[in-house]
């Protein structure tokens, strides 16, 4: 039986060469623990460079704009013009309000010294007299001779600082110049009897009436 070239080398001494280690396989697949992965750490190997959305985001804004079309500027003119009109209007509005209310704090001061001390309310009268006056039914405590003369338009009754006065037909003309809103009530004498019915002294409205 012949003796291989191996089995005569090794009786003369030699060693057989040492058999190249297989790598280590890791716990996927063989592969090592770092495969797949960028760096030291377990990072992306995208991680830490600098930003490709922060990169466009930076584009975006640095991008030069859309010129603005002459549309968009005559709109803009329309704007500002329909802007400043209307806020001149209200300005105007709030002007008016407040001359209004002066006016008529001037005339209702007006009218209380043209009536001062001429009232001709009887503190002992017992008829009332009741009127419209506002939207409500109000009254005004007048003797008989009183009641008569106001039912014929000689007597008027006017409304100022809280009050009803009973003043002459004269005076009630003269503080309806001054001031129209207070005369609360003014008789035409050739007016119908039933365009009035509070005129009659057979109809009174009870006192406890709720309107």
């Amino acid at each position: 039986m012949t003796t291989s070239l191996r089995d005569q080398l090794l009786g003369l001494g030699f060693k057989p060469a040492p058999k190249p280690e297989k790598p280590a396989r890791g716990p996927q697949g063989g592969k090592p623990p770092h495969a797949g992965k960028g760096g030291p750490g377990g990072k992306p190997a995208h991680a830490g460079k600098p930003g490709r959305r922060d990169d466009r985001r930076d584009d975006r804004r640095d991008a030069p704009r859309k010129p603005r079309t002459q549309e968009d500027i005559d709109l803009a003119k329309a704007y500002a013009i329909r802007a400043q009109r209307e806020k001149e209007e209200r300005i105007e509005a709030e002007r008016k309000k407040q001359e209004e209310a002066r006016v008529r704090r001037e005339a209702r001061a007006k009218l209380t010294e043209l009536l001062k001390d001429k009232g001709l309310n009887d503190p002992e009268a017992e008829i009332a007299r009741h009127f419209e006056y506002g939207g409500k039914i109000k009254r005004i405590y007048v003797n008989a001779e009183q009641l008569k003369a106001l039912n014929a338009g000689e007597l008027g009754v006017v409304q100022v600082d809280g009050r009803y006065l009973l003043v002459t037909a004269a005076l009630l003309a003269e503080a309806e110049a001054v001031f129209a809103p207070a005369v609360a009530l003014k008789v035409d004498p050739n007016a119908a009897p039933g365009d009035d019915p509070y005129a009659d002294p057979m109809y009174q409205v009870p006192d406890d009436l709720v309107w």
